[in-house]
């Protein structure tokens, strides 16, 4: 039983849950758009994040990065060193058009932790803004990163699509956002710091309406696409009714993050249904 719950806060910690979130938008998203997935693009995309979210957890400055103080991060560093030869390995695979379009989602994600400058802030200091700037950047790796493989020109459909992933990311980040009142710095001024809680859960409850319109607005009158984007609207309003200051461990970096891997299954689910 041990074994199984260090395995368990391993998978989480070293952001496996998150990466596998990621490559479940990426498969709704190809879905969406009509096109093939590629297997070396969902490796990528496995690695990098983990890559990047590690880096951004306990990397930040480089020395924490190369020398760990805490011998249970030892085994995430090990694994995310693993992770980015295997990142480098799936993006020399991939076709040479993607590389430009990686290398600047990759700075814009460096530098969510890195500052410009030695002198200047970061990118995660800008508060409020931070969340727009996540939901841009999963956006990037999971619509434009397709569409660009694809060739696929600027459409109504892209557009929307792209809007619709922006707005369920922030939507996922807020329970986040609501977590870390607790921690983060008041100069931060975070949604749930300008706003309070209940009107940031609110803005929550809007977003999920925007989702749902525009999902049922690309449905075309598709039965399972509409019931899909009804299904994920209830997941993510239940979630926030559940979105606490106060939360369980792993409310936020398991049950919440597992909502675009739950969003795969339903889809497949529909499908058959339908």
């Amino acid at each position: 039983m041990l074994v199984l719950k260090q395995l368990f806060q391993f998978y989480v910690n070293a952001s496996i849950h998150v990466a596998l979130a990621v490559v479940a938008l990426y498969l709704v998203n190809v879905e969406s758009l009509n096109i093939l997935n590629n297997n070396d693009l969902m490796g990528f995309l496995f690695f990098e994040t983990i890559v990047c979210y590690n880096f951004v957890k306990y990397g930040v400055e480089a020395e924490k990065y190369v020398i760990v103080s805490k011998p249970s991060h030892r085994p995430i560093q090990v694994f995310s060193f693993l992770a980015f030869g295997a990142c480098l390995y799936f993006f020399f695979r991939l076709p040479m058009q993607l590389w430009f379009v990686i290398a600047l989602l990759t700075v814009v994600s460096a530098l969510y932790a890195i500052p410009f400058l030695p002198s200047s802030r970061n990118l995660r200091s800008l508060g409020g803004l931070k969340i727009f700037l996540v939901g841009a950047v999963w956006v990037g790796f999971t619509v434009v990163l397709p569409a660009v493989e694809h060739q696929l020109g600027f459409s109504k459909q892209l557009l929307l699509l792209s809007l619709q992933i922006f707005v369920l990311v922030i939507v996922l980040i807020l329970p986040f956002e609501i977590r870390d009142l607790k921690y983060d710095k008041l100069a931060l001024k975070t949604l749930p710091q300008r706003w309070g809680i209940s009107r940031t859960k609110q803005f929550g409850y809007a977003l999920a309406f925007i989702f749902l319109l525009l999902g049922i607005f690309m449905a075309d009158g598709q039965l399972n696409r509409i019931s899909f984007y009804c299904l994920t609207t209830l997941l993510l309003i239940l979630m926030l009714l559940r979105t606490k200051k106060i939360q369980s461990r792993y409310y936020a970096s398991f049950w919440v993050e597992g909502i675009p891997i739950i969003c795969v299954l339903s889809i497949k689910l529909m499908d058959m249904v339908f």
